[in-house]
């Protein structure tokens, strides 16, 4: 039953504006996300979640030319109407961003942990869809060497998985590819189990 003050996101309005919440955070010494509504304050992440982010951030580095570049979540992602610091994030072109803010990612990588799953999977995965610079966007399992895929094909976003170490993760849009498994290199990671 709905109740007085129970809104849906589209009926919330905005505490803070974007320009407000930049200004807000240029004072802070702490990172915070901006849902297009108010600050998010990050969550640490678990060893197991940076080992995973390092991991691939080192096959991404293996594998990528020029003008490609990988950046980790210490760099700002602005959307038309969100503020992000993804896990992982290439960036292709040929000057080097100017400013604090990049803004055209081709590939955007999330690591899942329970505290963010939700918003991964909903509300950036939303934002990252309606953002046409970015072109695929991948959350890795912590506990299982799988990853779910989004991709855009002609203009819709679709979704596939890759499971298992062998599976090799495709990057068209970057020229790279790489097996799943490296992005579990030197983890006790289980094989998902392939059904029947």
């Amino acid at each position: 039953m709905w109740h007085e003050g129970a809104m849906t996101a589209a009926q919330r309005q905005p505490a803070m504006t974007m320009d407000g919440f930049l200004e807000w955070e240029a004072a802070r010494a702490e990172r915070w996300e901006f849902d297009g509504f108010a600050p998010v304050a990050m969550v640490g992440a678990s060893p197991r979640h940076n080992r995973i982010a390092g991991n691939v951030e080192f096959a991404l580095r293996s594998r990528l030319r020029a003008p490609c570049v990988v950046y980790r979540e210490t760099v700002r992602l602005r959307l038309a109407d969100a503020v992000r610091y993804p896990d992982l994030m290439v960036v292709c072109r040929a000057e080097p961003p100017s400013g604090l803010d990049i803004t055209d990612p081709v590939v955007v990588f999330e690591v899942l942990s329970p505290a963010t799953a939700r918003t991964d999977r909903i509300a950036k995965n939303r934002e990252y869809a309606a953002h046409p610079a970015i072109l695929r966007y991948i959350l890795l399992e912590q506990d299982a060497i799988a990853a779910e895929i989004y991709a855009r094909e002609a203009g819709r976003w679709v979704r596939a998985t890759a499971t298992g170490a062998e599976t090799v993760l495709d990057l068209p849009e970057i020229g790279a590819s790489f097996p799943l498994g490296e992005a579990y290199a030197g983890l006790d990671v289980t094989e998902p189990d392939p059904g029947p």
